[in-house]
Parts: structure tokens; C-alpha cells; sequence
């Protein structure tokens, strides 16, 4: 079997799946199940000055028969007295000593009390530090969260006083409520990050309830922005977290969070770039088994590819992300369909029709809809392929144009000179 022990900044932990700072790791009864369960780490729930939460908190986006594919709350901080957060923390580290802790710090961006809160949980014995630049609504409102994560120099500066009191790994947690993240990540790296954690939660509102008017969830009748999470927020987290890998003034590790239900996702990751991975909504969903199969599968996957560790997927393929400008524009694909397997549903044929390229012919051939791609005019644009829903009826197969590889940048360069 592989090896999946992972190396964060220095924050050692028997395998590269962590839970994520949120209501599954709100006391010491929970992380102690989850490190049974064979969690490798975990980010307590965000430390600071207790606070009143409200009821109710979250709420869902389903999707037809999938349950959960995005989730909202709005539920703040710890709303327990550090003193008790501080004596589970000590516990669980005693019980479960090789399991990665960390603590997950808000405050004012105050230098005193930075160092005064940073201190007493350092003397607690986690193994690090995340600090909650992130969160978007409730602590921004007070001038903590994402209202320090969407200002750089904020970021440099108040990371800066927690890494003066730190005698541990500090990880920074970054907002996606910002235009270029990267900038966050650096000004992070300025201020002395060991690694930067991405992404938290991003601003939403998950719905209205048509018969009240009430928004979903409400409070007495009203609502707030919330943090949205879970499989839909994946492909922005997977961005964000390829933009800071490939970024050279981002010099430190990155702890993938976002959308992550299981080991291929968490692969995904990895291979664009991330150390290791942080999971919330799904545990929320199905529970902390879920890791069973993610360790299961992760040891399959390099086995099958004959990788010793799997610290080998990190960043494996963040290189292959680049610009839009340097890509090949004399790279060809086409559309074909197996008659065999098509069921004559014509959703490719309206698709391509209403919505695409119009290159996808259908013929009547004893009251049955034949459906024929006319690859002279296909451009492979795979909105065929996503809408059917007969697995592999519709492929996509490379052309040989004959022609050189020639990117846009390239092309135009040529035609300037």
C-alpha cells in the first residue's frame, strides 16, 4: 500500500484528509469520533469571543434527486467558552496523539489580543494555527472574517501579529469573495504563512419561500447573507486553489477546501496543486465514515498507477492550466454517436439545434429519430456528450488537422510582423 502520510508546512498527520473548521469539529466528543473514524486531522472550530448563534442556521440546494449539492448557513463562531474548548483540545490531543490538531483563530485585528489568543491555545497542544480570514457573514460585520480577507494588507499585517506570538505553523484561510485571490495568498506569504488554506465559504442568499416570502433559512421572518459550500462550490475552489500553486510569488503549501465528497475529488486537488484537503458539507451530509472510502480509494488509485506516495499528485498537473491565449488553436475534436446505444431522445439534436452549433442532423427513418453528427461543421464544444444521458453513446474522437501546434498568442504575433 502507498504511503499516505502528509506534510503541511511542517504538520504531520497520518493521511491527507482533514475536516474542515465547522459544526463537525465544534467540541472534543465529535473530533475524537472522527479520529476513530480515521480522520487525519482536524481544524477545531473557530476560537475567539463566544457568541450568541441563532436559530435557524442552514439550509440546502437540491437539485431533482440529489440532496445537498450546495449548502448555506449562517451560523457563526464557537458559541462555547474558550476555557472548555481549550480543555477538549487537550484531551483529544492526549487520546489521539498522532492525529494533526489545529486551532482556528478570529479576532480584532488587534496586535494584543492577537498574540493573548494565539498564546492560550498554543498552550493547549495543537500542532498549528488557521487563521479565519474568511468567513462572510456575522464576524465581517464586526471587522473580522472575510472583511480582513478581501484587504491584502490587512492580511499581511494581522497574519503578521499572529506569527509573532506562534511558536507553530501559521496558516492563513482565504476568502473567494475577492476578485484575484492570489493577492490574498501573497500578502499572506508577506506576513510569514506557513500555507494558506482555500476557500472559505462564498456569499449567498439559497433562496425565498414562494408561499411566506420568507427567506431560506429565517430567523422570525428574516434572514442574512450566509457562507455557501459543498459539491457546487468545487470548481471555483479547484481554480483558485491551481492559481495560487502556479504563482510564484505564493511560495508556501495550500490546504484544499471546497466541494470534496470523496477520494477523486480530493485527487483533483492534489493533482492541481493542493497539499492535502479539508472536508465539511460532506461529513454534514453522510458523517464521518465517509473517510473509510476515502482512504480506500486514494491507496486503490496509486496502487493502481504504481505510486509509492501520494504526496507524488501534488501539483502533478497545475502546469497543464494556463492562460487562454496560450492554447492550441489547430487542436480538433468531433462529435460522434453510437446508434447502437442512443435511445432517439433528440437532447443532443436541440441542444446543438437551440443552444450550440447546429451540427447535429435528424432524420426520420421509420417514425424513428436518427441522429447523425455532421463533423465537417462540428466544432467540439461537448454540450452533445454532457446532455445525453446514455453513458458513452456520445464521444468525442481527436481529428488529425495536419497542421502544427499554434496558440493565439503565436497566430498573432505572426500577423503583427
Amino acid at each position: 500500500m502507498a504511503d499516505l502520510s502528509n506534510n503541511l508546512a511542517g504538520i504531520r498527520s497520518p493521511n491527507p484528509f482533514w475536516l474542515a473548521s465547522a459544526p463537525p469539529t465544534n467540541s472534543g466528543y465529535q473530533v475524537m469520533r472522527a479520529f476513530e473514524a480515521g480522520w487525519g486531522g482536524a481544524v477545531w472550530k473557530t476560537l475567539g469571543d463566544p457568541i450568541v448563534n441563532v436559530t435557524s442556521r442552514f439550509a440546502a440546494l437540491n437539485w431533482k434527486q440529489n440532496r445537498v449539492i450546495g449548502l448555506n448557513n449562517i451560523e457563526l463562531i464557537t458559541d462555547r467558552p474558550l476555557d472548555e474548548n481549550l480543555k477538549e483540545i487537550r484531551e483529544c490531543k492526549k487520546a489521539y496523539p498522532d492525529r494533526a490538531i489545529i486551532g482556528s483563530l478570529m479576532e480584532v485585528p488587534v496586535r494584543e489580543k492577537w498574540h493573548e489568543l494565539v498564546k492560550a491555545v498554543q498552550d493547549a497542544g495543537v500542532d498549528g494555527f488557521e487563521l479565519n480570514f474568511g468567513c462572510p457573514h456575522g464576524m465581517s460585520e464586526r471587522g473580522m472574517g472575510s472583511a480582513v480577507g478581501q484587504q491584502p494588507d490587512l492580511i499581511e499585517m494581522v497574519t503578521s501579529y499572529a506569527v509573532e506570538a506562534a511558536e507553530l505553523p501559521v496558516i492563513v484561510k482565504l476568502t473567494p469573495n475577492i476578485t484575484d485571490i492570489r493577492h490574498c495568498a501573497r500578502a499572506a506569504a508577506r506576513g510569514g504563512a506557513a500555507a494558506v488554506s482555500m476557500i472559505n465559504t462564498i456569499n449567498s442568499l439559497i433562496g425565498v419561500d414562494l408561499e411566506t416570502w420568507n427567506p431560506i433559512p429565517h430567523v422570525d421572518g428574516k434572514s442574512s447573507h450566509g457562507g455557501y459550500c459543498g459539491p457546487a462550490v468545487k470548481p471555483i475552489a479547484l481554480n483558485m486553489v491551481n492559481e495560487c500553486a502556479r504563482d510564484a510569488e505564493v511560495p508556501i503549501p495550500i490546504s484544499g477546501i471546497g466541494g470534496i465528497s470523496n477520494w477523486q475529488d480530493a485527487v483533483e486537488f492534489f493533482l492541481l496543486g493542493a497539499t492535502n484537503v479539508q472536508v465539511c458539507t460532506a461529513v454534514m451530509h453522510h458523517g464521518f465514515s465517509i473517510v473509510e472510502d476515502m482512504i480506500d480509494g486514494l491507496n486503490n488509485y496509486l496502487d493502481a498507477r504504481g505510486m509509492k506516495s501520494a504526496s507524488e499528485l501534488i501539483g502533478a498537473a497545475q502546469n497543464r492550466v494556463t492562460t487562454w491565449e496560450n492554447l492550441n488553436l489547430n487542436y480538433k475534436i468531433v462529435a460522434e454517436i453510437d446508434q447502437e446505444t442512443c435511445i432517439h431522445c433528440s437532447k443532443c439534436y436541440i441542444a446543438c439545434e437551440d443552444a450550440a452549433h447546429q451540427c447535429i442532423d435528424r432524420n426520420v427513418v421509420d417514425g424513428t429519430a436518427i441522429l447523425v453528427v455532421d463533423a465537417d461543421h462540428c466544432v467540439g464544444c461537448n454540450l452533445c456528450m454532457m446532455v445525453c444521458p446514455v453513458e458513452d453513446c456520445i464521444t468525442m474522437a481527436e481529428i488529425d488537422t495536419g497542421l502544427p501546434p499554434e496558440s493565439w498568442k503565436q497566430r498573432s504575433a505572426t500577423l503583427v510582423s
